[in-house]
């Protein structure tokens, strides 16, 4: 058994966790992988070659970059049977939210609210394909990648017309107090699923979760529009927010094109 340790630069939230594990499902040689986030670490236990595992990694363009390869004696793997469970969880959640962000966004006219949702329901595809297409084929786990994907493209250029069409168009303001409001309970939201996640892989892990929580993109999203909240009242402008809308809107097309790598 080897053991190759991989530093995963934009690994910074579980939904990229979920990534590499589809991404590296079906490669036989491949014992174990054990995720760091805070540190952004990736230890993958293996039997013979690394080289289509170190592909497959830089395929996801996360920052992947091996940092060595040793023997090692470790054999027996603890699995995680409430797995299944943790990610419906998080999945929920993150759905739960891309209701409310879009529907206040819409309400309060905010594309930062509104964009933040599609970046929510981006997550919610990631976990639901690793639920849905358990147990399942590589075809249709690719075929349900392909479809989430292009879904989520298309979601965001429709977001982006519409951001051309308020920037050069007479809009009325959108609420800042809703953007506040609804991004500190996505806020607190992203936090708790960050939590459930990293505490079901050991509780030794649990006190690092305020770091976790300010290393995640997610939550570096929700303070965005936080501060465009404020910056649209204070400037009397709508262009924080689609500032940070825009911002949004190319995570969201990013993160959809990672989602397609894992149908090729």
């Amino acid at each position: 058994m080897e053991k190759s340790i991989f530093e995963i630069t934009k690994m910074d939230c579980p939904s990229e966790e979920n990534l590499i594990r589809m991404k590296l499902d079906g490669i036989s040689n491949i014992a174990n992988l054990e995720f760091d986030i805070p540190n952004r670490k990736l230890t993958v236990f293996h039997n013979g070659e690394i080289q289509q595992i170190e592909k497959s990694i830089l395929e996801l363009k996360l920052g992947g970059k091996k940092i060595s390869t040793e023997q090692t004696d470790q054999t027996d793997f603890k699995e995680n049977k409430n797995q299944k469970k943790l990610l419906w969880s998080v999945l929920i959640i993150n759905f739960i939210f891309f209701l409310i962000e879009m529907t206040t966004g819409l309400i309060s006219k905010s594309m930062g609210l509104v964009a933040d949702s599609l970046d929510m329901l981006a997550d919610s595809f990631v976990y639901g394909i690793s639920l849905f297409a358990v147990g399942g084929t590589l075809i249709k786990k690719k075929r349900i990648a392909k479809l989430a994907g292009y879904f989520q493209i298309t979601l965001a250029i429709i977001g982006f017309v519409e951001v051309l069409r308020r920037f050069f168009g007479e809009e009325k303001l959108p609420d800042f107090s809703t953007m506040i409001i609804v991004s500190v309970f996505a806020l607190i939201a992203n936090g708790i699923c960050l939590y459930i996640l990293q505490k079901s892989k050991s509780k030794e892990e649990a006190h690092m979760k305020a770091s976790m929580i300010f290393t995640s993109n997610d939550v570096i999203i929700n303070l965005g529009v936080i501060i465009a909240g404020v910056l649209v009242n204070y400037l009397s402008s709508s262009k924080p927010d689609l500032i940070i809308g825009t911002i949004v809107f190319v995570l969201v097309i990013q993160g959809a094109v990672r989602i397609l790598k894992l149908g090729k």
